[in-house]
């Protein structure tokens, strides 16, 4: 009998393999607003499957919107974003001094540099060799995307089952970790619940703040497009390198156009208030609910990303957060039970 229940598990996993991390991820988002989904629900007094419906909606409108609110807006804003490009590329500035300064490699790149300056065609014929290796890359990114999106499609259509089901599914899920763990299960539970909430409001919370300042000091600094470098910004913000990738390239160019007071206000304004929200509020928000060290969430992101691709950005950190507290729950409940035999014992 046991065999046979092994052989259905292991079939039912095989079967739902290609959508484990859609499924994990429409649990995790779930879980994370279930709470607004009930005042929701008392608020508007519409039945669950409504409610269920709704934040679907909110939900696709939330992740599209950014999205719609960057895009160029007509042919006119992408034949402007096409020659601020063409004039900044024919109008490439010498290499600085600080670069001919740097030891061993500062002179050959410094000579680079200006021989791109001069002829945009050695520039070309630079990259030309790693065109196709940069074709692939490009492409083997773009089926990433898709895939993430596609992920994201099946996540929402599983979302709207547990936001129907979801207090049946909790009991159920709850009677089933009492049967596995025994005394153990409310500790774990909690531990749980606290982690995924602390990871989730902490990566996308400051992901959300650091791309809305990001865009703020870009608009203030005169950087083009403030809109869609910072939803760029705000997506770059779950990883590790965040949202420097935008605002150190974005003071750069102000320098070499001249803007030298903005190039070094938004400098400023990115070291102290971006990335200061990524050391404050990140922290914060994550330990309400749990505490992840800095290096597993580093891992919990890059690991996530090539394992779940695009949607394992939240995966990674939450899993390996859950794991950590779990194991650390165990630790503790077993020598809370060993000083309790002591005690007896003495």
């Amino acid at each position: 009998m046991g065999l046979l229940i092994g052989f259905i598990a292991l079939g039912c996993v095989f079967v739902l393999s290609p959508f484990i991390s859609a499924l994990l991820w429409a649990a995790i988002l779930v879980f994370a607003t279930w709470p607004f989904t009930e005042w929701l629900r008392r608020t508007l007094r519409l039945p669950r499957a409504a409610v269920a419906a709704l934040m679907v909606v909110l939900t696709a409108l939330v992740l599209v919107l950014p999205l719609a609110a960057a895009a160029p807006g007509s042919a006119a804003d992408i034949k402007q974003m096409r020659a601020s490009l063409e004039a900044w590329l024919a109008s490439v500035p010498p290499a600085p001094h600080w670069l001919e300064a740097i030891p061993l490699a500062g002179g050959a790149l410094a000579a680079t540099w200006n021989d791109w300056a001069v002829d945009l065609s050695a520039m070309t014929g630079f990259f030309r060799p790693y065109l196709g290796l940069i074709a692939e890359r490009g492409l083997s990114l773009l089926l990433v995307v898709a895939g993430g999106v596609a992920q994201l499609g099946v996540a929402l259509f599983a979302s709207f089952f547990f936001w129907l089901s979801g207090e049946a599914l909790a009991a159920n899920l709850q009677l089933l970790v009492h049967r596995v763990a025994g005394r153990y299960a409310p500790h774990l539970i909690s531990a749980t619940a606290g982690t995924v909430r602390g990871a989730v409001y902490g990566i996308l919370g400051t992901a959300i703040m650091q791309g809305f300042l990001t865009a703020f000091g870009l608009a203030m600094a005169g950087v083009p497009r403030p809109v869609l470098l910072g939803t760029v910004a705000a997506f770059l913000a779950v990883l590790p390198i965040g949202a420097p990738l935008i605002w150190i390239p974005g003071s750069l160019w102000l320098l070499a156009n001249g803007n030298t007071g903005h190039g070094i206000f938004l400098l400023a304004y990115g070291v102290v208030v971006v990335s200061g929200t990524d050391h404050v509020v990140r922290p914060y928000l994550i330990s309400r609910g749990a505490h992840i060290p800095f290096l597993l969430t580093v891992l919990g992101v890059l690991g996530g990303v090539l394992a779940f691709g695009v949607l394992g950005i939240f995966l990674g950190p939450v899993l390996l957060g859950v794991g950590l507290t779990l194991v650390m729950e165990f630790i503790s409940l077993e020598r809370d039970e060993a000083q309790s035999n002591d005690e007896i014992a003495r």
